[in-house]
């Protein structure tokens, strides 16, 4: 997903943090995934970063409107948080003929029902049908996902998702990770089957919302500099940002 921003908004300087050490927030509670997102936002809002978009669809699903409500109006005024589930489900809609969509995430989000719920208000006369997909994750963060063990993991989770109705034509991944399985779930679904990845959607919203909010995007740096950070170890991080970003990636190591 960064990708997809940076390609679009070049000129901007950006600081991209991986809560490695503590991740995926997938299967944690409520409260943990807040109390970690809020510390990686304050961390990110202390390296004067005054624009944080939550990547994660987990973070996004069970803390951001809890940040935006009840932290930034009464400690940090001037800032603002962004998450990806608001704008996908502002578009989703139109990539289905069928009107029946598939949503493919992480427990955490699916269980959050936060996806239906949004979609509902933009496209009321949608049916979403979602499935959780827990080894995802973890098959990609230990690069397994090229080999062929992750193929039986990829078949399990779309045919329970289809088993849920015949009438799904298209797929959210709603996961920063699962574009990379497009490759292997193109293998199995029908031809014609569509798979929306959330980066350039993102990506085209953030352009709008800086486009309607001077007062935000006058605030930016624009050197065209990026910097990396993780909590979690320095050589793995790289080695998996490198494979997100098909470039060379060099990380500092911090601790929250």
């Amino acid at each position: 997903m960064f990708r997809s921003i940076a390609e679009k908004l070049p000129d901007y300087n950006y600081v991209y943090f991986g809560d490695n050490a503590r991740s995926p927030y997938g299967d944690h509670s409520y409260e943990t995934v807040y109390e970690y997102t809020l510390e990686c936002v304050e961390w990110l809002f202390e390296q004067g970063c005054p624009l944080v978009i939550l990547a994660c669809n987990t973070a996004s699903a069970k803390a951001l409107r809890s940040i935006q409500q009840k932290v930034l109006p009464f400690k940090y005024p001037g800032y603002r948080v962004l998450g990806v589930i608001r704008p996908t489900a502002e578009v989703v809609g139109e990539f289905s003929t069928s009107g029946t969509i598939g949503v493919m995430g992480t427990r955490g989000t699916v269980n959050s029902q936060s996806y239906p719920i949004e979609i509902g208000h933009f496209y009321p006369d949608l049916e979403v049908f979602q499935q959780s997909c827990p080894m995802w994750v973890p098959l990609i963060e230990n690069n397994e996902h090229v080999y062929a063990g992750a193929d039986y993991f990829v078949e399990k989770y779309i045919s329970e998702l289809l088993a849920q109705s015949p009438a799904i034509d298209t797929i959210l991944l709603a996961c920063t990770h699962y574009p990379l399985l497009i490759p292997k779930m193109t293998d199995v679904l029908p031809e014609g089957f569509k798979l929306i990845a959330q980066g350039d959607i993102v990506a085209d919203s953030l352009l709008t919302y800086l486009h309607n909010h001077p007062e935000i995007e006058k605030l930016l740096g624009k050197d065209g500099t990026k910097q990396f950070f993780t909590s979690g170890d320095e050589q793995v991080f790289d080695k998996n940002a490198s494979i997100f970003f098909d470039q060379t990636i060099v990380s500092k190591q911090i601790s929250l």
